[in-house]
């Protein structure tokens, strides 16, 4: 081998790592969009990607005759099918009724054909280099492959380019390296011409999936929706997109319902004003979550509310909700109100470095699917909520639903307890959701007093009497408490909401 094909198969060690994890990485957080943003999805893609990565290298030992043909044709396959892969899970999710198979078998073949690339390069090396260079050279190219793939996947390809893309992309760097393999080892590769020419073929194939990614995906997905899509984007934490039909605009993130407006002021009026209501002193209140402000246009309903903290950790939601004109008109723009402050951050970490006093803290977040949203849960953070408590302020925490998922429900008033709030669990129907759950946490019992404004839809006098009663099949029951160290608040989650989906 001539020391430029030398030079090109270890470039290549760096090319085919860094593709490698990104088509894993593709494949769980797709995974996660579709499937339900779990922890499982995450772990269990990860677990079968490099069982499949040892079948590969099992297998390698098997590879005979021309080792840099085998490798190119390798990287030709994984081209097709890893940089595919995306756009065909997209477009096959709708219409298959056991996507998980097809996830699954898409991972190991990918898995399986990455297994296979490094071995392949290290057996065509060896006479080219002593084992310790050759070693040493090929896992330090591995290993950067892996951490530059790390880093470009949530910080540049999510949110610029979005899972279908990226993966025609770094489709395109696989067929690029067998390419190049191609050009360089020419003279003595059996049948170049034609492995030339597949390359180009699957090169151009590629090529035309990247420049229509973005109509790959909107097809996939307003198949995937009841409701025409009138936005999806993906940024570096969600996928956030809306449908519209008729009166409906609907806001899903990582394919989870968020919000219907045939009904959202049901949730949004339960959420905020049982607690505020009988809080006639509030001037400032803290919103963690809720970065569709509609959580806001309810509190901005109290003439004597002066500031609002709002606390979302991503900017492409306030951007959104904050500007787009049909999305302003719903929230009554309140992003944009001048009592609003806008933090774009997690809220975990900004309340560490938080200074201010609020009269009421409105907990909006997602459920808590995974660790990361867990942790909003946990006593460790409700302790942390109490130090941006002023005097006789109140929180209040959305808390899943109390009939699907009663141990999750029961679990976060535990959890408030056991940080040493007195707390009072409610609940509202919402049609969209069903029954739904909240609970109000202070350090001292507030007034049975309701000073309701003007303008609500659903909360009066006679329905708060009724929201903090539950039938004996919402009752609380025992169950552990949440710690960062547990996590027992995402098992029950998990476990409660499978087995009411299926």
């Amino acid at each position: 081998m001539t020391r430029p094909g030398h030079l090109i198969l270890l470039a290549s060690v760096f090319v085919v790592a860094t593709c490698g994890l990104i088509y894993e990485l593709i494949a769980g957080t797709l995974a996660s969009y579709l499937l339900g943003d779990s922890v499982t999805q995450f772990s269990t893609i990860i677990g079968v990607y490099l069982f499949a990565m040892g079948i590969g290298s099992w297998l390698s030992k098997f590879a005979q005759g021309h080792l840099v043909r085998l490798f190119i044709q390798t990287e030709l396959m994984i081209a097709v099918v890893g940089g595919g892969s995306a756009a065909l899970l997209f477009a096959l999710f709708p219409e298959v009724e056991s996507f998980r198979i097809l996830l699954y078998a898409l991972v190991l073949i990918i898995g399986a054909l990455v297994g296979l690339e490094i071995p392949l390069l290290l057996r065509i090396l060896r006479d080219r280099l002593e084992f310790k260079d050759l070693v040493a050279q090929v896992f330090t190219f591995d290993y950067i492959g892996a951490l530059l793939a790390s880093l470009l996947f949530p910080l540049v390809l999510v949110p610029h380019l979005g899972l279908v893309k990226s993966s025609f992309l770094f489709g395109l760097l696989n067929a690029a390296v067998a390419l190049a393999a191609v050009r360089v080892l020419w003279s003595d590769l059996p049948r170049a011409p034609a492995l030339q020419n597949l390359s180009i073929a699957i090169l151009l194939l590629l090529g035309a999936g990247l420049v229509c990614g973005d109509e790959i995906l909107n097809w996939s997905e307003s198949r995937s929706y009841p409701d025409p899509v009138i936005h999806a984007k993906s940024t570096a934490y969600q996928r956030i997109v809306l449908t519209k039909a008729e009166n409906d605009l609907r806001l899903y993130l990582n394919s989870n319902l968020q919000f219907s407006s045939r009904d959202e002021y049901r949730y949004h009026e339960a959420l905020v004003h049982p607690a505020l209501a009988r809080l006639p002193n509030a001037r400032r209140v803290l919103v963690m979550g809720g970065g569709d402000g509609l959580a806001v246009r309810e509190i901005l309903r109290y003439p004597q509310i002066e500031r609002v903290v709002l606390v979302d950790l991503d900017p492409a939601m306030t951007r959104l909700f904050s500007h787009e004109e049909m999305l302003t008109r719903l929230n009554l723009s309140s992003l944009t109100s001048p009592k609003t402050h806008i933090v774009n951050a997690d809220a975990f970490s900004w309340l560490h470095g938080n200074q201010e006093k609020f009269d009421l803290i409105v907990a909006d977040f997602p459920d808590p699917s995974t660790f990361s949203l867990g942790k909003l849960y946990t006593t460790a953070f409700f302790q942390r909520v109490r130090q941006a408590m002023a005097p006789g302020a109140a929180l209040v925490v959305q808390c899943t639903s109390p009939y699907v998922a009663r141990k999750s429900f029961w679990c976060v008033d535990a959890t408030l307890r056991a940080a040493g709030y007195l707390t009072e669990p409610y609940h509202a129907y919402v049609p969209s959701f069903g029954e739904w759950g909240y609970i109000i946490a202070s350090d001292e019992p507030l007034p049975k007093v309701w000073h309701l404004p003007e303008g609500l839809r659903f909360i009066d006098p006679p329905i708060l009497a009724s929201l903090f009663a539950f039938p004996s099949d919402m009752a609380p029951i025992e169950t552990e408490v949440n710690r960062l160290n547990n996590q027992a608040l995402v098992r029950y989650f998990e476990a409660e909401w499978a087995h009411y989906v299926h």
